[in-house]
């Protein structure tokens, strides 16, 4: 690394992102350009995640965000799930989840590997977070994993189908896959 690169803290890497025209992530006091661009395939299991929580969700205290709100990690760095259940009360004005409750990636080839292996593992570690879900795009299938609460060691569960669906127990919701994947043809293979 560069002994001339200063590492941001993650409140000065907020402000800093209001003045991006992309979206960062902060990962161990480096800025990290996020991958741009989705297929409308991914995008379409991210809107129906949105809208079939928010309705779920509605008049409720848990809300869902998209990637725009950013989430604190327990190690200092700044993550942006594409779907996050905040069952906090921040204020409109606030640039990360207050609670984070729930976390939603929808896997990509380029980030694939980083969305399994090492954000997983930073998720796991948000002392208020109950449920991690990675949902494939081309196929109607999550990885979820669960904790009842912070001591609780975590439990993964492998749903698959559309007549699946995934108990999100902490916001007490059970999403069908089929909603999930609303409008999102599939091979008569897949």
């Amino acid at each position: 690394m560069n002994a001339a690169l200063k590492l941001m803290t993650p409140d000065d890497f907020l402000v800093w992102c209001l003045d991006q025209e992309d979206r960062w992530e902060l990962v161990h006091g480096v800025p990290i350009r996020m991958m741009t661009g989705a297929t409308r395939r991914h995008d379409r299991v991210v809107v129906n995640l949105i809208v079939e929580l928010g309705t779920r969700l509605r008049g409720r205290p848990c809300r869902p965000n998209t990637a725009d709100v950013a989430a604190r990690m327990a190690q200092g760095s700044i993550r942006r799930p594409d779907v996050t259940i905040d069952c906090g009360g921040p204020p409109d004005t606030s640039l990360t989840s207050e609670v984070p409750t729930v976390f939603f990636e929808v896997l990509s080839p380029s980030t694939r590997t980083t969305d399994i292996l090492r954000k997983t593992d930073e998720y796991k570690a948000v002392p208020s977070l109950r449920h991690i879900v990675l949902l494939e795009p081309d196929l109607p299938r999550a990885w979820l994993w669960s904790r009842a609460d912070q001591t609780s060691p975590w439990t993964e569960q492998y749903i698959e189908g559309l007549e699946a669906a995934l108990p999100l127990a902490a916001i007490a919701v059970d999403l069908p896959l089929a909603s999930v994947y609303d409008g999102v043809g599939f091979a008569p293979d897949d």
